[in-house]
């Protein structure tokens, strides 16, 4: 009880700090959570709207230039990072960072169960999914899917 107690309390400290620093782009209801190493990167116009009840574990990160919509009652386990943008890297003689990036906006909707995984540009994951630890996910994932590693795969494959 003690450690939720800290955990809650850190939250609730840095979101306010994330709310005077970012004002109303920065939308995150005090009946979420996250716990340590919780980093934003918010560009300038960018704007992040994470739902009610949702939990960011260990080492999250949501990187946004322009939007992150997160839905309510999602978990998020250790290391998931959501990027909303990619370098841009066509131009052979120039060098990548100069080059700026390509960026759409990303859609999560709600009761999502995610583990350690990236979530690319442009992707709209649907409620109810659960995405497995390692995962990419560089295109749409409907509502109600299970996505697991192809790795995952198969390593389960070679035990048969």
């Amino acid at each position: 009880i003690i450690l939720r107690m800290y955990w809650r309390i850190r939250s609730l400290v840095k979101t306010l700090l994330y709310r005077v620093l970012f004002g109303g782009r920065f939308v995150f209801p005090f009946d979420s959570t996250f716990r340590r190493n919780f980093g934003v990167y918010l560009g300038k116009g960018a704007r992040i709207a994470v739902g009610h009840n949702v939990f960011f574990n260990r080492g999250c990160s949501i990187n946004c230039l322009e939007s992150v919509e997160i839905g309510d009652n999602c978990i998020f386990g250790e290391n998931v990072k959501i990027y909303d943008q990619n370098h841009r890297f066509a131009d052979r003689n120039e060098i990548i960072r100069n080059q700026g990036y390509s960026i759409a906006p990303v859609k999560i909707g709600g009761l999502l169960d995610l583990h350690k995984y990236f979530i690319l540009k442009g992707v709209t994951i649907g409620e109810h999914s659960v995405i497995g630890a390692g995962c990419v996910v560089s295109q749409d994932i409907p509502a109600y899917s299970i996505v697991r590693n192809r790795m995952d795969l198969m390593v389960e494959e070679l035990r048969k």
